[in-house]
């Protein structure tokens, strides 16, 4: 296709777990799985370091229909491979009590890099993550949209927090996926830059100087992505239920639209200092949807809900050009509902049983899967 016609695409790819339905324990059995489904799935689910990962990667899709029908696709041919294993699929940004250490490390020279670099930091990275790509036309205006659409990342990561366990632990956190990526190199907040020629000897000198072998090893909540015309946002947990996935997916979506229109009428929006952002994105991994973030304009406290509707009301002149309605008012239904985290936690409180949650984690998964066909 060519660039015009991959403005505003996207792209989806999900981070699952595979759970034992007995033990509720994650499991490492991603390769018997791949060899089943290889001639449904393809190269559309993908193994990750760890065994008990799977991504699922939908192709290029035009709008939030397609981008849909990819997800349930997918989701649905994986959850029937893991069933004829014994086994199922779930949908946390941690589970909730297996350790890290149990699990086997995928053979792969790419991995095996990781784990040699980075040790435990890379072998205790046992999260699951919703990265979106969304189709931008040009190189400089990606650069100048992706400034702009940092000051929205912490509000969208608030609706998508889905991980308050971790070893077995209420950690307090909405979101603990994220404080275990922390520990990652070059994750977070990315810095503003001025031009992509700035963008782009940044990324030649980590690579001049060892630091990285290509700019896949940046792993920002935001990026350039180094091979594809999109902007890659990455600062999601990824969500249990699949309308919440296409949900968020619609918003950056339109995040980028608006902002792209923005700056094609010569108009700009205000560009915040990365440690000001950072501010809102502990608060949203701190308490979701339920806290506060910072209003930097008005210089308060303002609750994550009302910040929600702003967001909304800042992208809505282009939702029905994207012909995404729809799945952009589901996010009001996120925000009466709980994010993923708040319903796990309502599960926690009522039995202090972390295998409860984790059969409730499948049920979420599984919602709008059909496995009859």
């Amino acid at each position: 296709m060519s660039e015009k016609d991959n403005l505003f695409s996207i792209g989806i790819e999900e981070e699952v777990q595979i759970v034992d339905p007995v033990s509720r324990e994650l499991r490492s059995h991603i390769e018997q799985i791949l060899e089943d489904g290889k001639m449904i799935l393809k190269e559309q689910v993908k193994p990750e370091m760890h065994q008990s990962v799977v991504e699922m990667g939908t192709e290029v899709c035009m709008n939030v229909d397609e981008a849909r029908r990819e997800v349930v696709k997918l989701r649905t041919e994986l959850a029937k491979l893991a069933i004829k294993n014994n086994l199922r699929i779930a949908a946390s940004g941690t589970h909730p009590f297996s350790h890290w250490k149990d699990q086997r490390i995928t053979e792969h020279p790419r991995y095996k890099q990781v784990v040699d670099d980075m040790q435990q930091v890379a072998r205790a990275n046992l999260i699951f993550g919703l990265h979106v790509h969304v189709g931008i036309d040009d190189r400089d205006a990606a650069i100048h949209i992706m400034n702009a659409a940092r000051y929205f990342l912490p509000h969208i990561f608030a609706l998508s927090t889905n991980s308050p366990f971790w070893l077995g632990r209420n950690t307090g956190f909405k979101s603990y996926r994220s404080k275990v990526f922390d520990r990652f190199p070059r994750t977070g907040i990315p810095d503003y830059f001025g031009s992509v020629s700035e963008y782009d000897n940044y990324i030649n000198l980590l690579i001049k100087t060892g630091c990285i072998d290509n700019a896949k090893k940046i792993w920002w909540d935001i990026r350039m992505h180094p091979f594809y015309s999109t902007l890659e946002f990455r600062v999601c947990d990824v969500p249990m239920r699949i309308d919440e996935t296409i949900a968020l997916a619609a918003v950056m979506q339109a995040v980028v639209a608006k902002l792209h229109k923005l700056l094609k009428q010569n108009l700009g929006f205000r560009l915040y200092r990365r440690a000001l952002i950072a501010e809102n994105k502990w608060r949203a991994c701190r308490y979701g949807i339920s806290g506060k973030l910072i209003d930097f304009g008005k210089k308060e406290e303002v609750p994550t809900a009302s910040l929600i509707d702003e967001l909304l009301e800042f992208i809505d002149e282009v939702v029905d050009e994207l012909g995404s309605r729809h799945e952009i008012n589901y996010i009001q239904e996120i925000v009466k509902m709980g994010t993923g985290a708040d319903r796990q936690l309502q599960i926690w409180e009522q039995s202090y049983d972390l295998k409860r949650v984790v059969d409730f984690i499948i049920e979420e998964t599984h919602v709008g899967l059909d496995l009859t066909k």
